[in-house]
């Protein structure tokens, strides 16, 4: 696997938008970041036409069940609890795989 880390939500945007990062297969991100939370990002991530398609995984360690449901009503993947366990990656892996 490639993994490519970035330390914003914009910076993630502006390297996605610029083509510098390709084959994406997944974005996993945390709910409260600098600047954007991970709900804005996948909302502008859904609103692309080129990025729509990218599966996206938010992380928090705040049990909001309103922001679960808004996160995964807008189209996240999956909505992961911090700390993760490896049950919820391999649970994330199999629905990937599908």
């Amino acid at each position: 696997y490639r993994v490519t880390t970035v330390d914003s939500a914009t910076r993630a945007l502006e390297l996605l938008g610029l083509g510098l990062i390709t084959d994406v297969n997944m974005i996993i991100t945390d709910y409260w970041m600098p600047g954007m939370t991970g709900y804005e990002l996948l909302k502008r991530l859904k609103g692309s036409s080129d990025l729509r398609e990218i599966p996206v995984v938010i992380m928090s360690s705040e049990n909001v069940p309103t922001r679960i449901s808004r996160c995964l009503e807008e189209g996240a993947e999956d909505f992961l609890l911090k700390p993760v366990r490896p049950s919820d990656v391999s649970r994330l892996c199999s629905r990937m795989i599908r």
